[in-house]
């Protein structure tokens, strides 16, 4: 789930959200959440210094003489998620850097669907799902989506009944 403030990510943890998603840094976010944080922002220094645990680089921006990003977020402790918009992108990300998560972007959830089926098999593929349903969530589970980026809401209504209290 999105957040911009650490009580948001707790609130969000408690709803049973399994990762924090954030643009931008968000003061005490680690003392209030022990959830993986993905930086979308793009700059892998300072994804490492919020205390991100994964950081989006864009496709895009990536090019065949480019140093191995993916090694280079791995320097940092951080994952690398490789962000694609057409099947042109992941071919080339594929052969070029071979990530193993894959943030499949688009107009809707139906193109990134259709990016899906070149995936290869083991790698893990997220989507932006703002305004979905329980039913979509499952049923995008279900067609072998990992995980759904939500915007901030309540996340205990998609992943079903909130976690006991502990």
């Amino acid at each position: 789930m999105e957040v911009d403030a650490a009580e948001a990510a707790r609130l969000a943890e408690a709803d049973g959200a399994e990762a924090i998603v954030v643009v931008r840094e968000v003061v005490g976010l680690g003392e209030a959440t022990e959830l993986p944080i993905l930086w979308m922002s793009g700059a892998l220094e300072a994804a490492a210094g919020a205390g991100a645990d994964a950081c989006v680089v864009d496709a895009s921006d990536l090019d065949e003489d480019d140093v191995d990003i993916v090694a280079r977020a791995s320097d940092f402790g951080l994952d690398c998620v490789v962000r694609v918009r057409d099947e042109e992108e992941l071919a080339r990300a594929l052969e070029s850097h071979d990530p193993e998560i894959f943030l499949l972007a688009g107009n809707d959830l139906e193109h990134a669907l259709g990016l899906l089926s070149d995936v290869p098999v083991g790698k893990l593929a997220i989507v932006h799902g703002n305004g979905v349903t329980r039913e979509q969530v499952l049923d995008l589970e279900r067609r072998g989506i990992d995980a759904v980026i939500v915007p901030p809401q309540n996340v205990a209504e998609l992943v079903g009944d909130a976690p006991p209290e502990v």
